[in-house]
């Protein structure tokens, strides 16, 4: 009988007192699922906040483009001490018309993200000492640094 106790404690112990992993979900539920029923130029901004919600992120340069997030994390075992696995990480980004209508819509989930290449160019300044950028930003610096003009008079 107490090797059975022990067993059960050991067991209880091991497992975190629960067989079933906590799953924590952050974002849209079924995010791919409801990403097929959106229709390109027949889906407005209307369709879609309805069927999505809010979106987690909204931009508005030439087009509104609208981010919706799904992310879906359990605990590891025992052997990885606890830490967090992911299991689901999905994006969709929404691209809408100046009318509000559905033009373009691109879902990535882990296996695309690891596909996409990112550019690793680095911007240039273009700016010479004697452009008149230069000139401006060098007197701004001056009034911010001495605003009474009392530095240079000792």
């Amino acid at each position: 009988m107490k090797k059975i106790f022990y067993l059960l404690i050991i067991y209880l112990l091991l497992t975190d007192c629960n067989v079933k992993k906590k799953i924590d979900h952050h974002g849209v539920h079924l995010l791919e699922k409801k990403n097929k029923l959106l229709k390109i130029n027949q889906s407005n901004k209307n369709d879609i906040l309805k069927l999505l919600g809010p979106p987690s992120v909204q931009s508005s340069f030439d087009n509104d483009l609208l981010f919706y997030i799904e992310r879906k994390i359990t605990s590891g075992n025992l052997i990885n001490l606890g830490g967090k696995k992911l299991l689901v990480n999905n994006v969709l980004v929404v691209e809408l018309d100046d009318r509000g209508m559905l033009v373009k819509n691109e879902f990535y989930d882990l296996k695309k993200m690891n596909n996409i290449k990112i550019v690793k160019k680095v911007t240039e300044v273009d700016y010479q000492k004697t452009s008149f950028i230069y000139d401006f930003l060098s007197s701004m610096r001056q009034k911010v640094n001495d605003p009474l003009g009392k530095r240079n008079r000792k």
